[in-house]
């Protein structure tokens, strides 16, 4: 009765180890990374359980244009600060995309952002 109590307990910590790795992989490796200009439309701290900084960057790339949005999450609390100071204003956001996020308390989106710089015309 012990071994198989003991294989199930070895296999249940063999995928609890797995999923942290996936994890840990997931939020340390980067798929893409890049920059994005424009207005900073919306920013917000959202969610039922897990609270996560969301926001929206209007992209315009020529005058008359329908703006496309960038829809971004922001995990480090210094760059809210920097965010909440320039709302409304043109900015420059350096981000790296995090595909394949198990659940949405990491972020609603894929993109995070981890610089910030006002647009300077």
């Amino acid at each position: 009765m012990k071994k198989p109590l003991t294989i199930l307990l070895s296999l249940i910590l063999v995928a609890l180890l797995g999923f942290t790795g996936y994890v840990w992989l997931a939020l340390n490796w980067s798929y893409s990374s890049g920059e994005r200009a424009g207005l900073l439309q919306k920013f917000s701290r959202k969610g039922w359980v897990c609270k996560t900084w969301e926001g929206e960057l209007l992209l315009t790339s020529m005058p008359g244009a329908i703006p496309e949005k960038f829809e971004f999450s922001v995990r480090d609390e210094s760059i809210v600060d920097e965010l909440q100071r320039n709302a409304g204003r043109k900015v420059v956001l350096g981000y790296d995309q995090h595909k394949g996020l198990p659940s949405s308390c990491f972020g609603d989106t894929e993109y995070f952002v981890n610089r910030v710089s006002v647009f300077a015309e």
